[in-house]
């Protein structure tokens, strides 16, 4: 059976690596027609001239009498001692001398120049293996083949595996290994039934075949096509190979539960370092911290490996003190410590949050004599970013060594991660945008989704767009954390259309892509589109967690209709069904459920109640409910509890203050905002901004710092006195300063959202929608004034604060002014 019959097309394939034969085949003679070409083969791989056979003969195979055996030995040896230049001048030597290569020479002098990657001399070989009628031989065809993928030229290998009159399991692993590596797993399974299934050229698959599969479903996430292959292996007898055993941890671990990933380890009959490890790894993948140091305890034998993977998986789980535990113990046993170690070691540091701490990590890691490495050192700047230390960070990046291009955007990246995780985006977006000129950062997967997070939180939805582009073109896309990045940023920058069109395009989803999805819907107030997606979700087999629990919560407070008995059902099942203990986050979230739906004495009933009741911020949602509810009465009472909880926050100070403001004692309200200021404490200032040319325009209330401050105050002037002619009414209840009358109205006029509005009015095209990001609650006056604005301008205005997103059209909110 031709393989032209086994495999239909010849389309591109990734590169493999060298074939896996174990040859014994009887040399065919070299013909003399041929040594006429051999002088082609002279672009061998090295500086200067290339020697001529007699020096070759002397400083690199100095021996007095050559034939093909001790040629052909000289040559895998210096191949695989990575001399590959070396090892094609000694085969030009052999030509030259008259010597006839063998069917092992040509393997040798293949597997070098694909070491070498030279697809020249790699492509003369083949015509030579052809015109020698050794090309017939498999083992020779599966070097071919192993040279091509190497050297980047895919086709090629695929046309030689299609056109091999035999092949065997290596030359099968060869080009599945091909498939893998471009992701093209339904193809690799095509493959894999056509020759295996139909048993073509008496071929059946090994254990490195099925090893090799079960990773590649567990990377892709495809959970059916990796239990069919465990099946293939029970039926085969091969499930008891310790490599094959060891890949079915792995995929379990990736696709399935844990309980199928102890089921394998208690099964298996021989186990080694790299089974414990792999089942460890397991339990932290699936957040088993516990049960992860009880393996790594019980492991007869441990190697630097396992005990990376252990402290970087407990990074991952948050457990900065475990890890900082252990790596004393490593100390105190003398165990060796790798830059993988520390840099897990910087990591853990950075969880903690503790300065003093970072300054001995620090001292340590000079200590260590660690030398500069891109991933410790960018792992050492986020420590001091986390630690309060943002001065540090950049005094480290400056001290960076510019010689190391090559790894320079991983330290670059850190810094711009950096400066997004302290609150300063734009700092973050200018600083990648002079790299990105400079070439010196490049958008890996770890830089798109930081980057990503910046245009959410910014609201750039063009620079994200842009990103998005390059994360396609560039296969980031397939990778889970970029995508679950993409969702975010694209709900945050008002367009949950294509948050949802990008995960329902994602290969795989995980518990944070899918609380990205419900996430969005709460932005955009669509409870009941959240709890759709949170069937779906159960439907998929993953494992919720705190969070996913929490924003079920909180969806029930944006349904179409008041769910309220649903939602307490489902808080008291929260334990039982899903093994989730309830938080402080999780009682807020139900009083600010009760709240909003108007249940306010059932939620200060349950308050007193809850273990919780001595928390400021579950008297803070009450709060937010009793002013949705303009209820005076139970709002004086937790006033009163946030008072006596936090009598030294900005925040409860200035409730206090507008309290007094709201009930015209004005005194009251200045004395204690004097306090504040005798204090040093400062509430957080209402900011509003949008993006206009590619930069992030701010303004702050009564702003008057733009170079356009004259027009946007003019513009803004003219469309308050027409909102005014459409029946809006200035509240100044929202003006918390004692002041007459109208300059109440003025201090209301010029609030940062008006600014903001006015200033997109004034630069965008008519017709486009004016998107505005808020730090803040937007105030009831602010919001009365967009709606009436919609009219007066025929625009339409999105404005996303701390509560969700505000769409103004027609007169009209999305949040039906409750929010």
């Amino acid at each position: 059976m031709s393989m032209a019959a086994v495999i239909h097309g010849n389309p591109l394939l990734p590169a493999v690596g060298p074939p896996y034969p174990s040859p014994s085949p009887s040399p065919s003679s070299f013909p003399l027609s041929f040594r006429t070409h051999h002088s082609s083969i002279s672009t061998v791989p090295a500086s200067g001239p290339t020697p001529a056979p007699d020096a070759l003969a002397r400083d690199r195979f100095p021996i007095s009498h050559k034939d093909t055996r001790s040629y052909t030995a000289a040559i895998s040896s210096l191949g695989k001692s990575g001399r590959g230049a070396d090892a094609a001048a000694v085969f030009l030597e052999m030509l030259h001398s008259g010597v006839e290569p063998s069917a092992y020479t040509f393997v040798a002098v293949l597997t070098a120049s694909s070491r070498m990657n030279d697809l020249g001399l790699g492509s003369q070989l083949h015509g030579m293996a052809i015109k020698s009628g050794l090309l017939g031989s498999v083992f020779v065809g599966n070097a071919v083949m192993g040279m091509y993928g190497n050297c980047g030229a895919i086709g090629s290998v695929f046309k030689v595996f299609d056109e091999m009159p035999e092949i065997d399991v290596a030359s099968l692993n060869t080009v599945l290994t091909s498939l893998v590596r471009e992701g093209m797993l339904g193809k690799a399974f095509k493959v894999l039934r056509s020759v295996v299934g139909r048993e073509c050229f008496g071929v059946k698959a090994d254990w490195l075949t099925v090893s090799m599969i079960l990773s590649a479903c567990a990377d892709c996430g495809d959970r059916n096509k990796g239990r069919e292959i465990h099946g293939y292996a029970v039926r085969s007898g091969i499930e008891g190979n310790l490599s094959v055993g060891n890949a079915l941890i792995g995929f379990y671990t990736k696709c399935g539960r844990v309980v199928d990933v102890e089921n394998l380890f208690h099964g298996m009959t021989n186990r080694d370092v790299i089974t414990y490890t792999a089942v460890m790894r397991s339990y932290l993948e699936f957040g088993l911290v516990d049960a992860a140091l009880e393996m790594y305890h019980e492991m007869p034998e441990k190697n630097v490996i396992s005990r990376n993977v252990l402290l970087s998986g407990l990074c991952r789980n948050g457990e900065g003190l475990k890890v900082m535990d252990l790596f004393v113990q490593m100390i105190d046993d003398g165990v060796e410590l790798s830059d993988h170690s520390l840099t897990s070691i910087a990591m853990a540091c950075g969880l903690l949050e503790q300065e003093k701490l970072s300054e001995q990590v620090q001292g340590f890691v000079l200590k260590f004599g660690h030398t500069a490495n891109a991933h410790t050192d960018a792992a050492v700047i986020d420590m001091f970013v986390r630690s309060g230390r943002m001065r540090d960070a950049i005094k480290m990046y400056a001290r960076w060594p510019s010689e190391w291009e090559r790894d320079s955007s991983i330290i670059c990246t850190s810094i711009i991660c950096g400066y997004a995780r302290v609150g300063r985006p734009e700092e973050a977006m200018s600083t990648f945008s002079r790299f990105h000129s400079e070439g010196r950062v490049v958008l890996d997967e770890v830089a798109s989704t930081s980057l990503l997070g910046v245009c959410g939180t910014l609201g750039f939805i063009e620079m994200g767009e842009q990103i998005h582009c390059h994360v396609v073109k560039t296969g980031l896309k397939s990778h889970l954390e970029v995508g679950n990045t993409l969702v975010s940023m694209y709900y945050k920058c008002w367009n949950m259309r294509d948050a949802v069109k990008v995960f329902s395009d994602m290969a795989t989803h995980d518990v944070v892509s899918w609380n990205a999805l419900i996430a969005g819907h709460l932005l955009h107030r669509q409870g009941d589109e959240a709890l759709d997606a949170w069937t779906r979700f159960r439907k998929s087999g993953i494992r919720p967690d705190e969070t996913t629990v929490l924003l079920v919560i909180l969806a029930y407070r944006f349904t179409g209709s008041c769910l309220v008995d649903e939602c307490r059902r489902f808080f008291s099942s929260m334990k039982r069904c899903y093994n989730v203990e309830p938080s402080l986050e999780h009682y807020t979230a139900l009083i600010s459920v009760l709240g909003f739906w108007g249940f306010l004495d059932l939620a200060e009933k349950l308050i007193k109640g809850f273990p919780f009741a001595s928390e400021a911020s579950l008297w803070r949602a009450l709060l937010d409910g009793c002013r949705i509810h303009s209820n005076t009465a139970i709002a004086k009472r937790a006033i009163k509890h946030l008072l006596s909880l936090e009598p030294e926050d900005a925040q409860t100070y200035a409730l206090v203050s507008n309290l007094y403001s709201a009930s015209g004692r004005w005194h009251c309200s200045e004395e204690v905002r004097d306090e504040m200021r005798s204090k040093g404490l400062r509430k957080w200032p209402s900011r509003s901004w949008l993006i206009h040319d590619n930069e992030v325009v701010t303004f702050y209330t009564r702003d008057r710092s733009h170079p356009q401050t004259k027009d946007i105050y003019s513009g803004l002037d003219i469309l308050i006195l027409e909102c005014l002619k459409t029946g809006y009414d200035p509240d100044t209840s929202f003006v918390l300063h004692e002041v007459e009358e109208h300059q109440k109205k003025e201090f209301l006029f010029y609030h940062s959202a008006k600014l903001a509005a006015a200033f997109g009015l004034l630069m965008t095209k008519p017709g486009k929608p004016i998107r505005i990001t808020k730090n803040i609650l937007l105030c009831g006056d602010c919001h009365q004034f967009l709606k009436h604005a919609t009219r007066v301008t025929n625009r339409e205005f999105s404005v996303r604060d701390t509560s969700g997103i505000h769409r103004f059209s027609n007169g009209r909110c999305s949040c039906n002014d409750q929010w």
